[in-house]
């Protein structure tokens, strides 16, 4: 098989796909050196900046560079090719050996280059999948996406409330009924309260001090609090990227930033920071009504329920975060859960169209 000096693969990886990166392979597999030239539009809705960290995350021994590309394509029309070549040799302005595409254009972008066009697998055939079918339906292309893909796409949802008003019940049965849909879905991951395992270890460590101390001996300090948002946004991030298009998450840092209130009183700005940084989707605020209060060893502050199902409540609303409210018992719970997820599933994900194609 012939080997190339250096090689281009380019393409808008709007999002990219396992097409995409069987491409890149097969084209690295066959250079000394490989570009990947990522050019976006600026009205698309993914950044030019995360499809070149998802290229570079997937392909760590390639070239990875990124240019705003706004012209349209249109491939019978000669100086719109002008315009798409001024801007993809300022981005490669070094020699390119080897042009490697699925697309019908190849020949002729390759021929602007200067170099040989290599087609690899025109017909996908052994990824039957492409960007338009991802934008348009992301959940029945799940399975070609790399897990950094699937992180940003995920629908998060977040199920927060008072001490003991069955958070954590209800983030795991969410969780499992959508497992149990089977197929892509059967891959569904529920993220545990990281603020929990906290306290459990604060109680633990006090414990080696003085065998006798309860909960209420145990103190927390402003800084615990960034410390434990961090913590809960690293692990919610790591469950996206290996689950399915829905993640059920049993609190958030955004709630974090309420438990502090509740323990310290006040905000503390490195947590609202941190809480802004995740993109969730849906928020389900459990009602401390109906549910009885259960001292498990790490709860107190039962006659403090009714205000901190106010407070989320009201910090949900003033920051614009969609959110339903559960009430009755769990099955009623469950059930209105379910159905405010699946409106957010039917509701679909809402790439901006790229710019208009003639080939």
């Amino acid at each position: 098989m012939k080997r190339h000096g250096h090689g281009l693969v380019l393409g808008k990886f709007y999002p990219p796909h396992a097409g995409h990166h069987h491409l890149v392979r097969t084209a690295r597999d066959r250079c000394e050196r490989l570009t990947v030239l990522v050019c976006a539009a600026s009205v698309e809705s993914v950044p030019l900046a995360d499809r070149v960290a998802w290229m570079r995350e997937a392909h760590p021994d390639v070239r990875v560079v990124g240019a705003v590309d706004d012209t349209h394509m249109d491939l019978a029309d000669a100086a719109v090719w002008d315009a798409h070549m001024k801007v993809f040799t300022a981005a490669v302005p070094e020699r390119v050996d080897a042009v490697f595409t699925s697309e019908t254009y190849g020949e002729e972008l390759a021929r602007r280059f200067g170099a040989e066009s290599v087609l690899v697998d025109p017909g996908r055939t052994l990824f039957p999948v492409s960007g338009t079918e991802v934008r348009a339906d992301p959940a029945r292309c799940w399975d070609y996406l790399e897990p950094p893909v699937r992180a940003a796409l995920a629908r998060r949802i977040v199920v927060l409330g008072a001490e003991s008003t069955g958070t954590t019940t209800l983030a795991r049965a969410l969780a499992d009924r959508y497992r149990r849909r089977g197929g892509v879905w059967a891959q569904t991951r529920y993220v545990a309260e990281y603020g929990r395992e906290f306290s459990e270890a604060k109680l633990a460590a006090l414990r080696e001090r003085w065998p006798g101390a309860q909960w209420e001996d145990v103190t927390f300090t402003t800084d615990d609090f960034p410390l434990i948002a961090e913590t809960q946004n690293a692990r919610e991030e790591a469950a996206a990227r290996v689950g399915s298009p829905v993640l059920f998450c049993d609190t958030d840092s955004f709630a974090t930033t309420v438990w502090h209130e509740r323990y310290i009183g006040g905000r503390n700005p490195l947590v609202e920071k941190t809480a802004d940084r995740v993109t969730h989707h849906l928020w389900l605020l459990t009602d401390h009504e109906g549910v009885a209060f259960e001292d498990d060893g790490l709860r107190d502050g039962e006659e403090l329920r009714p205000w901190m199902t106010d407070r989320f409540r009201a910090e949900l609303a003033r920051t614009g975060r969609a959110f339903t409210e559960v009430t009755g018992s769990h099955s009623e719970r469950l059930d209105a859960a379910v159905a405010a997820v699946d409106r957010l599933l039917a509701d679909g994900w809402h790439f901006t169209a790229p710019l208009p194609e003639n080939r």
